[in-house]
Order: C-alpha cells, then structure tokens, then sequence
C-alpha cells in the first residue's frame, strides 16, 4: 500500500481547528433537548455513507457501538426511510444530511418543517455538523488513512 501525506502532522493547526469544531458540536449535542451525540453518530456514519468514506464508515461505526447504537440500526442506516427503527427526530435529522449533503436547494417549505421538527438551535448546530463530516470525509478520502485503523476512546 502506498502511503499518503500524513495529513495530521503537516496540516496541525488545521486539524486542531477541526477537532476543536467536533468538541463544540459534542457539547452541543449533549447539551441538546432535541438532539443527541447518538444522533450526531447517525448522521455523521449516513453521510460517510453517501460520500462512500472507507474510514470514516469504519469510525462511525465504531463510535455509534461506543455509544450503545445497535448493529441492528447500523445495518439498516442506509434504508433508513424504510426501516422502523429510527424515531421522528432522527428520521428529521437523516433528511436534513441527505439534503445538505446533496448540494440540494432547500425550499422554504422543507426548512420550516426541519425548524419546527428539531427547533433553531438544532437545526443550526445539525447544519454545522455535516459540513464538517462532509469536509472530514473529502479529507480522508484524499489522503486514505488505514481502514480499520481507528480505535475508540
């Protein structure tokens, strides 16, 4: 295997400013009425999904099992609209991800719901939350760190 830039060491105050943005959102989303670490889990392990990010599918997935999340719900994650696992909010929060990640324009009418669903705040920090998976995952996939590599803490 050919080794990459080790993106860590030559880009360290860019790291440090994306690791400190994760930090904020995990406050964030522990401090949540609405939403929660487990949620952002979810969405961070359905946008990986999307974008098809070897080793960000492999450490969300570890993090989702860290915290509590079934193998059952993992599983199913990419046929989440059709699976009767997942509750309203976070049925809200794997649209909205899907739409952002998407690139897609959102209407009016489509925002209200999300707001009226997750409430501003939620809906704000859930926002932030996926362009940063989004940039983590165009990051890894240049730069391909091992896959299976990454260990819980």
């Amino acid at each position: 295997m050919i080794l990459r830039a080790n993106y860590f060491e030559l880009a360290s105050k860019e790291i440090q400013i994306l690791m400190e943005q994760e930090n904020y959102l995990r406050e964030q989303f522990s401090a949540s009425a609405t939403m929660s670490v487990a949620i952002w889990e979810l969405v961070k392990l359905r946008v990986s999904q999307i974008n098809q990010c070897a080793f960000c599918i492999d450490m969300h997935s570890k993090e989702a099992l860290s915290h509590s999340e079934t193998q059952e719900r993992i599983m199913g994650l990419n046929a989440w609209r059709d699976m009767p696992f997942y509750s309203e909010t976070e049925l809200v929060a794997l649209g909205w991800a899907e739409h952002l990640t998407g690139g897609k324009s959102t209407e009016e009418a489509y925002y209200q719901q999300v707001i009226q669903a997750l409430g501003e705040q939620a809906v704000v920090d859930l926002t932030f939350a996926i362009n940063a998976i989004n940039s983590w995952n165009r990051v890894a996939k240049t730069f391909k760190p091992e896959v299976g590599s990454y260990k819980p803490q």
